[in-house]
C-alpha cells in the first residue's frame, strides 16, 4: 500500500523516487497522482515527504487535482536551458532534472520508474549522470520493482475500484453470451443479422463498443479464440475465424478503468450448442482442478504452493506440465495466476521459480486461472477468476459469473 512505500524505499536504500510520463497508461505515475491528463510530467518524491509534481503549464489544473504541490515546467526557463546545452534538448532536459533535485533538495541514490520513450530517456539520463556523478541512478527491473511491491497489497478503496471493474467485465461477458445465443444458425455458422457468418472481429468489435459505455477500455486487448487458437493460451484469435457448434472458445477479458486505471482478469470457455465428449471432458478436468485451488487458498500460503497443486492433479490426468517437462507446448503450460491492479500483471506471482515473498497475504488481488491446451486437436480450456484475500483471511471472488461451458443456442437444434 502506499503506507509502505517510505518503507520499501528504506529497504532499497532509495533516498528519493523519480517518476516520469503521463498520467494515464502508466502505473506508478497513476499510483502517486491519481490525475488523468497530464502529458510528460515529472514526480519527485524524497524518503519521508510528499511527492512534488512538474508538469506542463497548461495541465496545472488537471495537475492540481491530484492534491499534490505542483511545479509548472515554466520554473525552468527551457530557452535559457537550451542555450545552455547548445542546443541539445537532451541535455537541456537533464539540467532541468539537476535543478529540480536541487530545488528539492535530493541526492544520494534516486530509482527512476514511469513509462517514457526509452531512447530519449536513455539520452537524458546519461547526460544527468555526468552532470550529477554523486548521485547514483537506480533502474530496477519491472516485476520486483519498488512498485510491484508497493502496490502489491491494496486497500479497501482500490478493491472497490477492482470490483467495479469486475461488475464491468462481467456485464459485458453476459452481453457476449446473449448475443451469441440469439443467433440464427446455418449449419455449424453463427449468423450476423444480414445472414452472413459471423467472426471472431464481428464479436470484438462488440466487445469494445459494450466496454466503452460501461467506462472501460481495454488496451491490453481480449483474447477471443476458437477452436485451434483456443489451444493456444495467448492466441487473441484470428479475425476472420467463423463462430461455429461445437468448438471450445477462451474469451479471456482483462479490461481497465479508461485512462489506465486499475484492471479486472477473467475467462470463461464456451462451446456453441454442445460439446465434443472431448471437449466436454478436458473441461470437466480444468473445472475439477479450479474448484480444488478456490477450496484450498488458505491466508499467506506461498502462491507458488498451488501452481505445484495444479501441476500434480492435472499430472495424475496424463497432462503435461511445467513440474516435470520443460516449457511444454500442450497440456498445461503457464502458471496459475498473479496478481491485479493498475497493472493487469503484478505481484505476488505464482511460478514455480517464484520467491517466498509471494504469499496470500491480506489485501493482495489474485487471479486463479488453470487451463488445458492442445491446438492439434483443435481445443482449449481456461476458467479464472479474479480475488481479494479480504483482512479477515477469506478470500472474496470480486464478481461472480456462471461456470457453464455449452451455451444454448436459442435458434438451432442439434441434428
Amino acid at each position: 500500500m502506499k503506507s509502505d512505500l517510505d518503507a520499501l524505499m528504506q529497504t532499497k536504500k532509495l533516498d528519493a523516487i523519480l517518476v516520469i510520463g503521463n498520467a494515464t497508461h502508466n502505473p506508478p505515475m497513476v499510483y502517486l497522482t491519481g490525475v488523468g491528463h497530464v502529458t510528460g510530467a515529472t514526480l519527485i518524491k524524497k524518503r519521508g515527504s510528499e511527492p512534488v509534481l512538474f508538469c506542463n503549464d497548461m495541465e496545472r489544473e488537471e495537475a492540481a487535482k491530484s492534491g499534490l504541490k505542483v511545479i509548472p515546467y515554466s520554473t525552468y526557463n527551457y530557452d535559457a536551458l537550451l542555450k545552455e546545452a547548445q542546443g541539445d534538448p537532451a541535455l537541456a532536459s537533464a539540467i532541468r532534472y539537476k535543478r529540480m533535485f536541487s530545488d528539492q533538495d535530493v541526492h544520494g541514490r534516486v530509482g527512476i520508474y514511469g513509462n517514457t520513450d526509452l531512447g530519449s530517456a536513455f539520452a537524458i539520463f546519461a547526460h544527468l549522470q555526468k552532470l550529477m556523478p554523486e548521485f547514483e541512478l537506480v533502474g530496477e527491473t519491472r516485476d520486483n520493482s519498488l512498485f510491484m511491491y508497493t502496490m502489491e497489497t491494496k486497500d479497501e478503496a482500490e478493491v472497490a475500484r477492482i470490483r467495479k471493474m469486475g461488475k464491468v467485465t462481467t456485464t459485458v461477458v453476459g452481453r457476449v453470451a446473449e448475443y451469441l445465443t440469439s443467433r440464427e444458425v446455418r449449419k455449424d455458422e453463427v449468423l450476423l443479422e444480414d445472414g452472413s457468418p459471423l467472426t471472431i472481429a464481428d464479436v470484438k468489435s462488440r466487445i469494445d463498443l459494450w466496454l466503452a459505455e460501461l467506462g472501460a477500455e481495454n488496451p491490453e486487448g481480449t483474447i477471443f479464440a476458437i477452436g485451434r487458437d483456443a489451444g493456444i493460451p495467448h492466441s487473441v484469435g484470428t479475425p476472420t475465424d467463423l463462430l461455429r457448434m461445437g468448438q471450445t472458445i477462451v474469451f479471456d477479458i482483462y479490461p481497465c478503468e479508461a485512462g489506465g486505471g486499475y484492471f479486472y482478469d477473467f475467462t470463461r470457455t464456451w462451446s456453441l450448442g454442445y460439446a465434443t465428449p472431448e471437449a466436454q471432458k478436458l473441461y470437466d478436468e480444468v473445472k475439477a482442478v479450479f474448484d480444488k485451488v478456490q477450496e484450498n487458498l488458505d491466508l499467506n500460503a506461498p502462491f507458488k504452493d498451488y501452481q505445484r497443486l495444479v501441476c500434480e492433479e492435472f499430472e495424475k490426468n496424463g497432462h503435461k506440465t511445467p513440474l516435470n517437462t520443460q516449457a511444454p507446448v500442450e497440456g498445461y503450460v503457464h502458471s496459475l495466476g498473479h496478481g491485479v491492479g493498475l497493472n493487469v500483471h503484478e505481484r505476488p506471482w505464482s511460478g514455480l521459480t517464484a520467491t517466498d515473498d509471494n504469499i496470500l497475504k491480506p489485501g493482495v488481488v489474485i487471479t486463479s486461472e488453470p487451463g488445458l491446451y492442445y491446438p492439434e486437436k483443435g481445443m482449449g480450456v481456461r476458467i479464472e477468476d479474479t480475488l481479494w484475500v479480504r483482512p479477515d483471511g477469506t478470500m472474496e471472488v470480486l464478481a461472480e459469473y456462471p461456470y457453464d461451458f455449452v451455451l444454448k443456442m436459442k435458434k438451432w437444434k442439434e441434428k
